[in-house]
């Protein structure tokens, strides 16, 4: 800077996004190419979510970055790749160090997606600090370098089929999942799992062809409003998924699904979340929910949260959308904030497990 040059100031901006209650379907599938792939569904959760701010000093030396909380080394490295590709699309920007800063309610380690959260959020405050809104499939590219798998939570409300480790969607299987009713828990005492430690699956013919057949479903199930059909696949992707996970009450779980009668469960494949999947049509649903309630209770499943995939049933404590701009809000909005722990009408919080 020369004599008498005054300094260029800070450039702040903010990002959110949401998280997710696990998925509905995760295996390997053919790509158009009929090229093998890993890809998962997820089952959308608004309600939680991490909150990005960042504070980008043109003053400091190219590399000088921070990140609050210290252990978010995923996000930071995100912000890092965001901030250079701000630089390419906007050349004359003076973009220096950079000062990360994560709040959020998203439970670590229960298969919620809360680096995910965490990464896109991040990109998302750079971006609006330089000014600029990058596309999805920019996110999606960046957050998948920052941590080698993304869920797309970048991405709109739609039910995707998207490859987590390639960062792009193999089908859009339509406008919205059915209408369902999920009675959220937490199995194995809500304990973090360490996804790195779990073994990574061998996928033979046999399984590429059984989680097809679970997508024409799925498929099948999102075009025609199924929600019986639904909870049938997700159960058989969190059945196949026990091969890996192994959770202790997983045959509990699916009895008391039985028995409350309930469509289905769903289960986080890299994590220990779950959910009992209801029709909201069923008769005497709110009876439905609170044996289901009871029985989950009973099994010492703690019971986490009731939501629902529509925003318009009254039995929901949190809703999904079909929409990027209301599930995650524009990136340079100040007022977009994660659900604080005094927010009503929620019947139990992950984050106090």
């Amino acid at each position: 800077m020369s004599a008498g040059a005054s300094p260029v100031p800070a450039m702040s901006g903010t990002g959110y996004a949401s998280c997710h209650h696990g998925e509905i379907l995760q295996g390997v599938f053919l790509d158009a190419r009929g090229r093998r792939c890993a890809a998962l569904v997820t089952l959308p959760l608004t309600g939680l979510g991490t909150r990005a701010d960042a504070v980008l000093r043109p003053g400091a030396g190219p590399g000088c970055h921070s990140v609050d909380p210290p252990d978010r080394t995923k996000a930071l490295r995100a912000a890092a790749l965001a901030l250079r590709e701000c630089r390419a699309r906007r050349p004359q920007s003076a973009l220096g160090g950079l000062e990360l800063r994560l709040s959020g309610d998203v439970p670590l380690g229960l298969g919620m997606g809360s680096s995910s959260s965490d990464v896109i959020a991040a990109v998302r405050a750079v971006a609006d600090a330089c000014g600029l809104r990058l596309p999805s499939r920019t996110v999606a590219r960046i957050a998948v370098r920052a941590e080698r798998a993304s869920d797309p939570l970048m991405l709109d409300g739609r039910p995707l089929l998207f490859a987590q480790r390639e960062g792009r969607v193999l089908e859009v299987l339509g406008d919205a999942l059915p209408p369902a009713v999920v009675v959220g828990c937490a199995l194995g005492g809500g304990r973090p799992v360490d996804t790195l430690s779990l073994p990574v699956p061998a996928y033979g013919d046999d399984d590429v062809r059984a989680y097809e057949r679970l997508r024409a479903l799925l498929r099948r199930a999102v075009t025609e409003g199924d929600t019986q059909l639904l909870g049938h696949v997700s159960t058989e992707s969190a059945r196949r998924a026990q091969r890996v996970l192994r959770h202790r009450e997983f045959d509990r779980l699916t009895r008391v699904a039985g028995r409350t009668g309930a469509v289905g469960v769903q289960i986080a494949h890299s994590g220990s979340v779950a959910g009992l999947i209801f029709d909201p049509a069923a008769p005497d649903l709110e009876a439905r929910l609170r044996r289901c309630v009871r029985a989950l209770n009973h099994e010492a499943i703690p019971v986490t949260r009731t939501f629902t995939t529509s925003t318009t049933s009254t039995t929901s404590t949190t809703s999904s959308t079909t929409s990027e701009e209301s599930r995650h809000g524009r990136a340079h909005r100040r007022r977009d904030r994660p659900a604080r722990p005094d927010t009503p009408g929620r019947r139990a919080r992950l984050s106090a497990l």
